[in-house]
């Protein structure tokens, strides 16, 4: 079996800023951009994304592009989603659909979007996201602002946010 260590080896992975490992693997450089309200965009761009035992969670974030997550191999991956009108739904990404896991999920822009690796050393994805990915239209969730967005979803918020820096 492929480590967490090899994957991130034989992929070229570095560290992404919402938690786990990535690389982009595709941008649509042969088709026109789109226009988009925050400016031209790929039509598509697609990484690949590591959660490992060491980093397990890919904390709280909105896109505003829909994504479709692919799960390749590894151990299953949890998303918890909160749609813009407070409603929460959770989802399995994994390999085995007779205990409900889903090989694909898609999400749709503006939903708030964390995850977290079930157990195991590691679960490896990928993302297409259309309009392409472009860290302008990625907003890291911050615990006062979900808290007062999502009422009621505290334990939720403040396992999956990121931690922020002591205010010195």
């Amino acid at each position: 079996m492929v480590t967490a260590r090899e994957w991130i080896d034989r992929l070229g992975l570095e560290p992404h800023v919402e938690g786990g490992y990535f690389r982009r693997t595709f941008q649509a450089d042969h088709r026109e951009r789109v226009p988009t309200p925050n400016g031209e965009r790929y039509t598509m761009t697609s990484i690949q994304y590591l959660l490992t035992a060491w980093s397990p969670i890919g904390h709280w974030h909105l896109n505003r592009s829909d994504i479709l997550h692919f799960h390749h191999h590894g151990d299953p991956i949890t998303y918890h989603l909160l749609h813009p009108d407070g409603r929460y739904e959770t989802a399995v990404l994994g390999q085995d659909p007779a205990r409900g896991q889903l090989l694909v999920l898609a999400v749709p822009g503006g939903v708030w979007k964390a995850s977290h690796l079930t157990g195991g050393d590691h679960g490896l994805i990928s993302e297409a996201v259309a309009p392409g990915f472009d860290y302008a239209d990625m907003t890291l969730g911050r615990a006062g602002d979900l808290l007062r967005r999502f009422p009621g979803h505290e334990e939720l918020i403040h396992r999956y946010c990121r931690p922020e820096p002591d205010q010195d």
